[in-house]
């Protein structure tokens, strides 16, 4: 596995339930086309594969 995960928010989470949004937020994830890196850990890749549907991964 990668030490980082590069995730970038490729649809919006308005139309989306409220803990999707909080989980998106939560990634540091803020306006679409936007993206973070973040660690390559369990914590993280379970809040990505909620919101899996929103956003892009690509391991670093």
């Amino acid at each position: 596995m990668a030490n980082k995960l590069k995730v970038t928010l490729v649809k919006s989470p308005i139309g989306a339930i409220p803990k999707h949004r909080a989980t998106v937020e939560a990634l540091g994830l803020k306006k679409l086309h936007k993206t973070v890196e973040l660690p390559d850990n369990d914590a993280v890749r379970g809040m990505i594969w909620h919101v899996k549907h929103l956003v892009k991964v690509e391991e670093i």
